[in-house]
């Protein structure tokens, strides 16, 4: 088996910005010569996560909707009272729930999503940010 370890820098907006990196994946994937096994993204951040959707423009609408109703921003948050200046705890909470990485087999050079599935990461945050991501490759 071996392991392969590829950095993705994006640039994001925040406000739950959706950005599909499927295609970048996938490219990484055929630079490290593996034919089958599993990639793992990692999103090194505490404000971001990575998901599996389908991803059009009613998806990443719907996906923006269902945050702000499910964790509002609010001032009154802990994490904004204890730190002056702060006004992210939501994007905090939100990425707790959601998750960090995506774990998605490949056979023969290619991901095996399914026929809607794409590789999203979503920047829940109040501002815009470079996000690294980690890609961990592990195959034959």
């Amino acid at each position: 088996m071996s392991v392969k370890s590829i950095p993705l820098r994006i640039t994001m907006q925040g406000g739950t910005q959706v950005e599909n990196i499927t295609k970048q994946v996938q490219q990484a994937l055929l630079e490290s010569r593996l034919k089958s096994g599993i990639v793992t993204v990692f999103a090194k951040h505490t404000t971001a996560s990575v998901l599996i959707i389908e991803d059009e423009p009613g998806i990443r609408a719907d996906t923006k909707t269902i945050w702000d109703r499910l964790v509002p921003a609010d001032p009154n948050w802990q994490h904004n009272t204890r730190n002056p200046g702060e006004d992210n705890a939501h994007s905090h909470l939100r990425a707790q729930m959601q998750g960090v990485s995506q774990t998605i087999p490949f056979t023969d050079g290619q991901l095996t999503l399914g026929s809607w599935q794409q590789v999203v990461v979503v920047d829940f945050d109040t501002r815009s940010r470079t996000r690294d991501l980690v890609l961990q490759i592990v195959g034959e």
